[in-house]
């Protein structure tokens, strides 16, 4: 290969043991060379603006990310040697913030909250102040570009597909919820017959519902994403950020898949499911990224204790996840 964007790994599922299911798959996207999914996201939008011939030699890219995105980005820009700036919140985990740097993007850290009480207005309101300021900024726009969902659809739910061609149920994380639209355009065009799960965390504004204190990145918004568009989904999920936090500790002791909290947050949800599901039924859940970039918050017990309430029995037992599900997880309409 001659580049580190062209080692994109599409083909990596695993069996998730002790869910009491034979065939629920999880695809693990922390093998892409950025740690997750929005490597695919990142070459996407790029390549988007240069086949519009957007980007110049003295352009400067720019983007809002809770973490992902911006690491991802920062390394195709430094592959194709563009400026890039990321527009980061409190919320934005230290290490990806690290990761930026690394690999020579500038990083803009925003503390004020919006109307909803998150971070994502503010971070929108200085990427449109800059490109009123100065005309060689270029926003990648991951909320409204259509790049954003093309590109799940063309890979992402693509490889599903053709790992799994009768596919019943497949569980998406919601965050600008641009794998989730191109996994349900796709599938709702290729396959009819699967059934697309979103699952967001509660407090999200994303499916209608009153925005709410979140701390772990990722998935949920404070905002509703404009790609957005509920047609196609088959049911929509909230979950408590500690059900994730549980899920993701359950993860790593019983199958030693080290997940971060959007994976914790999915498989909760496709959990909570499971009564409604026959039990030869073939599931997926995407997998976002991995978890050695949370050991400093969802995997420290400080760092949940001081956020939390109520979790000492959990922390100590992971497995007590099961008996949450019913109360962390809320079960809203389909289209």
């Amino acid at each position: 290969m001659n580049t580190i964007s062209q080692c994109v790994g599409d083909a990596n599922f695993i069996n998730v043991r002790g869910l009491g299911f034979d065939h629920i798959h999880m695809k693990l996207e922390s093998l892409n060379p950025a740690g997750s999914i929005k490597l695919k996201t990142a070459i996407g939008l790029i390549d988007f603006y240069e086949k519009k011939r957007e980007i110049h030699r003295d352009s400067i890219l720019i983007e809002s990310s809770s973490g992902n995105l911006g690491v991802a980005l920062s390394l195709i820009c430094a592959e194709r040697g563009y400026p890039f700036v990321c527009v980061v919140d409190p919320n934005t985990n230290i290490n990806n913030v690290k990761m930026m740097k690394v690999f020579g993007a500038t990083v803009i850290t925003v503390t004020e909250t919006d109307n909803n009480g998150g971070y994502l207005g503010t971070r929108i309101k200085y990427i449109r102040d800059k490109l009123n300021e100065d005309p060689r900024y270029i926003w990648m726009n991951q909320y409204s570009c259509p790049a954003n969902p093309e590109t799940h659809a063309a890979t992402t739910a693509k490889a599903i597909h053709r790992a799994f061609p009768k596919l019943d149920y497949l569980f998406v994380g919601a965050g600008t919820t641009g794998t989730l639209m191109g996994c349900s355009q796709y599938f709702h065009q290729h396959s009819p017959e699967t059934r697309i799960i979103a699952v967001d965390s509660q407090g999200s504004v994303t499916f209608g519902q009153p925005p709410g204190k979140r701390f772990i990145p990722g998935l949920g918004s404070s905002q509703m994403p404009p790609i957005f568009n509920n047609a196609h989904l088959h049911g929509r999920l909230l979950v408590d950020e500690r059900a994730a936090i549980g899920m993701c500790r359950w993860l790593a002791r019983s199958n030693g898949v080290l997940s971060g909290g959007s994976t914790g947050t999915v498989l909760a949800g496709f959990c909570s499911m499971a009564k409604q599901i026959n039990k030869e039924a073939t599931c997926v859940v995407i997998s976002p990224d991995a978890g050695e970039r949370y050991l400093d918050s969802i995997y420290s017990d400080e760092w949940v204790n001081t956020r939390f309430e109520g979790m000492h029995a959990l922390l100590n037992d992971p497995y007590r996840i099961f008996t949450m599900l019913d109360e962390t997880v809320i079960h809203l309409t389909g289209e």
